[in-house]
């Protein structure tokens, strides 16, 4: 799909995944770049991190519990990627209801404002904690990606076509591991691990881009993407952060490690889909696709290089874990150990 001369709407624009979908679609020359969140301290860090892009971005301070708000954000809008919401499993535990104004109200507020706007195409970002969710913030993602597709279906003679993307933990994002395990390591000489046998389904930053706007490129409405992902043992990424902290600063000391146990809803592994999904999606080399449940599922697909799914492991503990070389080979090509913590 080509942006160029197109107008985007990035809410929640400000975070890790955000700022890295703005450089990606900046090379091909959109119009504007609306960017939209609620913490005016994250727009002011971007605009001083995208100076020379300045013409081409539009900072606005909104939140999507306001639809007044997300329709004057709209006007005028061809694409629309919605990366907002409360993502943190322990706070959502604890202000749950906050979760559901943010990932829930806000993703239907959305939704009725790109109706009512025209938008082209919308791109949901959803996560691998909506299967079988144990938590608030899977629950509330789960029900999204719901309205997601369901409002391909309601939408009527409008032409919005509406998608959503599933992938896990994005390495090197707020309040993700591995910049924890850096402060740890440089400030305690520890770092905290919640549970030996955790493992997670992760990419880089870039490869999430790369594979959410393929799939903003072939979506046709209401599917989910699943985006192929790795699997890692939470304690091989605690190893190579430690390794690479401690070579890189010069540090000579014991680094503990202390297991600490789950958080309050959390899961010491994830799922890709439910078994049910697996059974009507297809699959393209890099995504599994699941197509609406309003559509007719015996139908052939028109998606490009897609096959029938093969049956295989979605669940991060049935699957082999990537070797501890390549995920230091990703820490260290995405730059995630930062020397200004010196």
């Amino acid at each position: 799909m080509n942006y160029e001369g197109k107008k985007i709407l990035i809410i929640g624009g400000t975070g890790t995944l955000g700022q890295h979908l703005t450089r990606f679609l900046l090379r091909q020359n959109p119009q504007v770049i609306r960017i939209m969140s609620r913490d005016e301290y994250k727009q002011y860090e971007m605009q001083q991190n995208f100076t020379e892009h300045l013409s081409k971005l539009r900072f606005l301070i909104g939140d999507v519990r306001d639809g007044q708000r997300l329709l004057r954000a709209m006007e005028d809008i061809d694409y629309v990627f919605h990366l907002a919401a409360m993502k943190h499993v322990p706070f959502c535990e604890y202000n749950p209801f906050e979760a559901v104004q943010t990932n829930i109200i806000g993703t239907q507020n959305m939704i009725q404002a790109a109706i009512q706007c025209g938008v082209k195409k919308v791109l949901f970002t959803s996560t691998d904690k909506a299967i079988s969710p144990t938590n608030t913030y899977g629950a509330s993602k789960l029900m999204a990606e719901r309205l997601i597709s369901a409002a391909e279906y309601q939408k009527g003679p409008k032409q919005t076509v509406f998608a959503s993307v599933r992938f896990g933990n994005v390495m090197g994002s707020r309040g993700s591991v591995i910049p924890l395990f850096v402060k740890q390591i440089m400030e305690k000489s520890k770092v905290t691990i919640t549970d030996r046998q955790m493992t997670r389904y992760m990419m880089t930053a870039t490869q999430a881009i790369s594979l959410m706007l393929k799939a903003n490129d072939i979506s046709q409405g209401g599917e989910v993407f699943v985006l192929k992902m790795p699997t890692i043992l939470l304690v091989d990424l605690a190893d190579v952060v430690i390794e690479e902290v401690c070579t890189r600063f010069g540090i000579s000391e014991q680094v503990v490690r202390e297991e600490i146990g789950l958080r309050p809803g959390e899961k010491r592994y994830e799922e890709l889909m439910t078994e049910d999904e697996t059974l009507h999606a297809w699959e393209t080399p890099d995504m599994f696709i699941i197509p609406s449940a309003f559509r007719d599922l015996k139908l052939e697909t028109s998606y490009p290089n897609a096959q029938k799914m093969q049956q295989c492991a979605v669940n991060s503990h049935q699957e082999q874990p990537i070797d501890r070389d390549t995920l230091r080979q990703w820490i260290l090509e995405e730059g995630l150990i930062k020397g200004e913590l010196l």
